[in-house]
């Protein structure tokens, strides 16, 4: 025979409204349900594609393209605003890369690394001027769109690379490329006689006509 304890908890217990609201609290501040609630993030993020989606599904053939618009420009929006966060990082460094000159940041144009040269040589300073020269001659050149000076070029790749457009001066640019590096990095003490012939090389690819190109 079943005890009549045993019988009394085998009965469903049928809790009264307040009790039920109380014990469904209860149930839903456990850990488990507080961990599962959506964050703020997710509930906009749903939002956001719920309307895109609405938008889409409940366009006509008329305003189908509407609707495109504005999720197009809705993109365009947050590409705008990672752009202004982040920055320009390439762009930044391809700015900085037309700087590069022979191991230094120099911004001057051509035009002002030529009067530098002379007056350098004016003065007598012939190693600061054939420097400066030849700098010049590597500025004009990328003015002209001729190459591209990039960082880490040194004074014989330019001159290799200068020989391209200009393959009869191929033994001239790998002269002064070699003075170049002389004076700039050997130490040594540059002559009238090497200013002289960057200088004339100078003069002459300034204005010459690259190889290959037709006159019109």
């Amino acid at each position: 025979m079943t005890p009549v304890p045993l019988l009394a908890a085998k009965v469903p217990v049928e809790p009264d409204g307040d009790e039920g609201r109380r014990w469904l609290l209860d149930e839903l501040g456990k850990p488990v349900y507080q961990e599962a609630r959506p964050t703020w993030f997710d509930l906009v993020s749903q939002a956001i594609i719920d309307w895109i989606n609405d938008l889409l599904a409940g366009a006509t053939s008329g305003s189908g393209a509407v609707a495109l618009v504005i999720v197009v420009l809705i993109v365009a929006a947050l590409l705008v605003g990672a752009f202004l966060v982040f920055g320009r990082p390439a762009l930044n460094r391809r700015s900085r890369a037309g700087d590069a000159l022979f191991g230094e940041d120099d911004t001057r144009v051509a035009a002002e690394l030529r009067s530098s040269a002379e007056r350098a040589a004016s003065a007598g300073d012939f190693t600061t001027a054939i420097q400066e020269l030849f700098r010049a001659l590597a500025r004009g050149m990328a003015e002209r769109t001729l190459l591209d000076l990039y960082p880490g070029m040194t004074a014989r790749g330019f001159a290799r690379e200068a020989a391209r457009p200009f393959p009869g001066h191929a033994e001239q640019l790998a002269a002064v490329a070699a003075d170049f590096d002389a004076v700039r990095y050997l130490g040594r003490a540059g002559t009238e006689e090497q200013y002289r012939r960057v200088a004339e090389l100078e003069r002459e690819l300034r204005t010459a006509r690259p190889a290959g190109l037709v006159a019109s």
